[in-house]
């Protein structure tokens, strides 16, 4: 069932790497206001905080990846970030290609987010009671993912999961699911089997602690290989609850679909009586306004999404069709609670968010940057004899240190990881901040002007000179 690729792919150069040049040799200068690392060895007040972090948190960090083990050196701390930049405490300036790890659609502190919020905490931060604008924000999200007929807000993209795979058990009376090589679901037990970035970054094939008799109900497949599926299903049968996909993977870099992929996934759910769930946590309101299913002209039975629709706020949420959804309680005997669930600065911060999301160009202009950047970074590695496969949907966007397509997890392992690592140093330090691990995704932002990508450019163009050189 291999076909076409859509949405993506590898991009040739665009001719600005006279320009590029030019900014380049003033870079160092700091010019257009960033205040550049220049290779500087010391980061003062970022380790003094990062030794005391490590007293107190498990690797001095929240979240794995944060720590910088993939890439070496100390993690920066920020002190404040607005617009397409991050300023850490030692008064370094980055231009931000992680935005929160995909949140921030239109950058940090956008002052009509920002003034929602105010507005809202103003009026009591959490009710623990219903509010108008969790039903606002339900409202927009249904006007642009219509198969979203009925929806429930979590606290996270891991919990909107995690109750989807409970709703689509319960209403299958089924107990097995599918997830592909390489999709993160969140690190919900279920899910931490061949899970991508949060166990590539650290060379762990899962995480101790997840009992093999839970683990033995997820099974897998490689990414794009819809033979693979059919032959789970054949075997399994009437076993099977859901299909749980990543549309657009975005946990071990970047990998778009075959254009043959998601209709076939649906066909077999239809075929054999099982639920398609696509995890837009991530995708979702960035590759498109309507997200992947919107790009891919595929319908999920559920949907689970996070990051965007929440403005940068701890939001999940999951939808779906209504039969499915009804049996969520109160309306049904499926159990789903929390205590901060649908609270309303989130809320404000969500809905600020879509709505200025919705103005005409919004998406189109992302792309076009987004691309620019893509074709900029190929041309780079063109010039600097360096393979590399780059490509992106919407503001999505990723590169590989690879020969060829990477189309599925095994073949996106075998990129340069220790030349991404001395890249990753070398764009750090001239004021370019990438996700500190080969295996994740990068993202642009609406705050990212034409200027910054040009910029942007011309120092991830130099670092990979510097990177190839060593």
């Amino acid at each position: 069932m291999a076909g076409r690729r859509r949405g993506w792919g590898h991009l040739p150069g665009a001719g600005w790497v006279g320009a590029a040049r030019r900014l380049c040799a003033r870079a160092h200068h700091g010019e257009r206001g960033l205040r550049l690392p220049g290779g500087r060895a010391d980061v003062t007040k970022s380790g003094e905080l990062f030794d005391r972090a490590k007293r107190v948190l498990p690797g001095g960090v929240n979240s794995p990846v944060r720590a910088f083990r993939a890439v070496g050196g100390t993690p920066f701390f920020v002190a404040s970030a607005e617009g397409a930049r991050l300023t850490d405490v030692d008064g370094r300036s980055y231009f931000d290609y992680v935005c929160s790890w995909g949140p921030l659609i239109l950058g940090h502190a956008h002052p009509v987010v920002l003034a929602a919020v105010r507005e809202a905490a103003a009026r009591g931060w959490t009710y623990g009671a219903p509010c108008e604008a969790e039903v606002a924000l339900a409202e927009e999200v249904q006007r642009r993912m219509p198969s979203l007929e009925v929806m429930r807000f979590v606290n996270s993209g891991t919990e909107a999961t995690m109750a989807a795979v409970r709703l689509a058990r319960a209403a299958t009376a089924r107990d097995l699911i599918v997830k592909f090589d390489g999709c993160y679901h969140g690190h919900a037990d279920g899910f931490l089997v061949k899970a991508g970035s949060g166990v590539a970054t650290l060379g762990l094939p899962d995480s101790p602690g997840v009992p093999a008799a839970l683990a033995s109900l997820t099974l897998t497949a490689p990414f794009n290989d819809a033979r693979s599926v059919a032959d789970l299903f054949r075997e399994h049968k009437d076993q099977i609850a859901a299909i749980i996909v990543e549309p657009f993977l975005g946990n071990v870099g970047f990998i778009g679909p075959d254009s043959d992929f998601h209709p076939a996934l649906r066909e077999l759910c239809d075929q054999y009586g099982a639920l398609l769930i696509f995890d837009e946590v991530m995708t979702g309101f960035r590759v498109a306004a309507g997200g992947a299913q919107e790009r891919l002209g595929v319908q999920p039975d559920l949907t689970t999404l996070g990051k965007i629709v929440g403005g940068g706020f701890p939001v999940g949420a999951y939808g779906g069709r209504a039969d499915l959804m009804r049996r969520i309680a109160p309306d049904g005997p499926v159990y789903q609670a929390g205590t901060l669930s649908g609270n309303p600065v989130a809320m404000a911060a969500g809905l600020a968010t879509l709505r200025e999301t919705n103005r005409p160009g919004f998406y189109d202009a992302l792309e076009r940057k987004t691309a620019h950047l893509v074709s900029g970074l190929a041309a780079a590695a063109q010039r600097h004899d360096v393979t590399m496969t780059a490509g992106h949907a919407g503001s999505m966007w990723g590169a590989y240190f690879t020969a060829g397509p990477v189309r599925n997890y095994s073949e996106a392992r075998g990129t340069d990881t220790q030349l991404f690592a001395r890249w990753h140093k070398a764009a750090l330090a001239r004021g370019v901040f990438l996700a500190p691990s080969a295996f994740e995704a990068g993202f642009v932002s609406a705050a990212h002007t034409d200027s910054d990508i040009d910029f942007t450019i011309a120092q991830l163009d130099a670092a990979l000179g510097e990177a190839r050189a060593r």
